[in-house]
This record gives structure tokens, C-alpha cells and sequence, in this order.
């Protein structure tokens, strides 16, 4: 006996051995998540029903990546992780090979949230992973490895941008732990004062970890054309702003801050 797991282009063959099969009636089916799921985190699901161990079943959704069997299916409950890529609904369906939809369950996955406290204070971020999906994640994949604690906010323009993550005490580079992701513009999304947004070079595609804020609506740096992309706007400030313009109001030479401003930890809140 074999279950398929199929999410979006990508399957893997999941093997559950057991046997016997449901007591009278047609088999019912139930789809439970573990725990809550939270965006960027993984989740596991668990499939029950009378007969799993008899045929061949399809656990399938748009809304995780890297779908694989967890440890502790049984040959009367298959269990499933992923990492979570959505909020809002999240869907999880058990077809039959032939695409017959036997059960669905549909989750509820908080808008995802962080906390980043400065050495000025304090910031309460949120983001739009249904605009920028690519771009949220990739934010997320450094806040959850911890990259961004000790590193600067290095670049201050007055009236313009605070733009952090990628230097350490003293302007020392800190490599980066992702490859460059695909500048996700126009998304529906403006350079408008308290967003956040995604640094990058010359070259569209080059965005990895640094990010700024906006201190005002600086539409300039909206998408324009397939020759002025513009800069992928991914998040908000939902509480800080005064921060921010405290760090804008930081003392600067070349646009470095003369006063080191440390943001000294970013954690996921939700």
C-alpha cells in the first residue's frame, strides 16, 4: 500500500505498510493539524480513516512547501509536514487517484507578524505574503535563523529611507544565508511612508537580506516600466514609527549613522 503526497508540481511517494480495513458502512476520513499552523513555520497533518492501508490516496495543498511523511504515521493515521507559505485559509484535500475529493479542512493561518527591538526601541511588523509571497518567506527565513540579530540599520537618508540588515558592528559585512530572489513588482504595493521594502543593486533579481523603511511616500521607487522596476514592497510598520523617525534623526556622515543604531533581536510573534 502507498500514499501519494502531491504539492503543487512537486509529489513524493509516501509507503505505509498495514492491513485490514474499515468495519461495515463506506470508510470516513478526517484531516487534523497537531498544532496551530503559523506561516514559515512547519505544520503537521494527520489523515485518519478506516481504510488508508487499502487504496491509494492523494494528500494535496497549495498553501505548504516541501510536503513529506512525519514520523508517527500508523497504518491507521498518516501523518504529513510541510512548511507553512500562506495565511488566511489554508486547504488540506484527500482525493483518490482519480481526483475524487474524499475530505477537505480548511485551516486558519494568523497574518504573520515580527517583533525587532532596536536600540532605539521597539518595532511591530507585518507583511503581505497574498502580494509578495517570495519575498515575505525569504524575510522571514532571516528572521527565523536569528541573521538580523546584531546587525545595523547603516543607512539613513532624512526623508527618505532607514535601510538595515546587512552589516555588523564596526560596517562589516555579514554574508548572506539565501540566494538573490526575484524582485516581485508591481504587486499592488507603494513605496508609501511606513512600508517596508526590499534593498537590492542595479539588477532586479538581487535582493537578499537588506530591507528599508520608508520615512515618506517615495513613489518614485514604484514600479514603472519593464525598465524601472522599482522596489518590491513586502511589510509594514504597525507599531514603531517613532522609531523609525528617531533613527532617521540619528546623526549621520555619508548617510552611516555616527552612533551605531543595533537591531539586537527579530522574532516571529505570529
Amino acid at each position: 500500500m502507498k500514499f501519494a503526497a502531491l504539492l503543487g508540481l512537486t509529489s513524493v511517494a509516501l509507503a505505509l505498510a498495514g492491513c485490514g480495513g474499515g468495519e461495515g458502512g463506506g470508510p470516513s476520513y478526517e484531516i487534523t493539524a497537531l498544532a496551530p499552523p503559523v506561516y514559515s513555520k512547519a505544520a503537521t497533518f494527520a489523515v485518519t480513516g478506516s481504510d488508508l492501508q487499502t487504496r491509494e490516496l492523494t494528500v494535496g495543498t497549495a498553501g505548504c512547501k516541501g510536503l513529506a511523511q512525519a514520523p508517527g504515521s500508523t497504518a491507521q493515521e498518516l501523518r504529513v509536514t510541510c512548511t507553512v507559505t500562506v495565511a488566511g485559509s489554508l486547504q488540506v484535500d484527500l482525493k483518490t487517484a482519480a481526483g475524487e475529493v474524499l475530505v477537505s479542512r480548511s485551516f486558519t493561518v494568523p497574518a504573520p507578524e515580527v517583533e525587532m527591538q532596536t536600540s532605539l526601541g521597539l518595532l511591530k511588523l507585518a507583511f503581505y505574503p497574498d502580494k509578495a509571497p517570495a519575498t515575505v518567506l525569504n524575510f522571514f527565513s532571516y528572521v527565523n535563523a536569528g541573521f538580523y540579530d546584531g546587525t545595523l540599520f547603516h543607512r539613513v537618508v532624512p526623508g527618505f529611507v532607514v535601510q538595515g540588515g546587512g552589516f555588523t558592528s564596526g560596517l562589516v559585512a555579514k554574508p548572506n544565508t539565501t540566494a538573490p530572489i526575484a524582485l516581485e513588482t508591481p504587486n499592488g504595493l507603494s513605496n508609501v511612508r511606513g512600508t517596508l521594502a526590499m534593498a537590492r543593486t542595479s539588477v532586479p533579481n538581487s535582493a537578499t537580506s537588506q530591507f528599508y523603511v520608508n520615512l515618506q511616500d517615495n513613489l518614485g521607487l514604484d514600479y514603472a516600466s519593464a525598465s524601472a522596476p522599482g522596489y518590491a514592497v513586502f511589510g509594514v510598520v504597525k507599531e514603531g514609527m517613532a522609531v523609525i523617525d528617531a533613527i532617521a534623526a540619528v546623526p549621520t556622515t555619508s548617510s552611516v549613522p555616527q552612533a551605531e543604531v543595533v537591531i539586537t533581536r527579530a522574532v516571529q510573534t505570529r
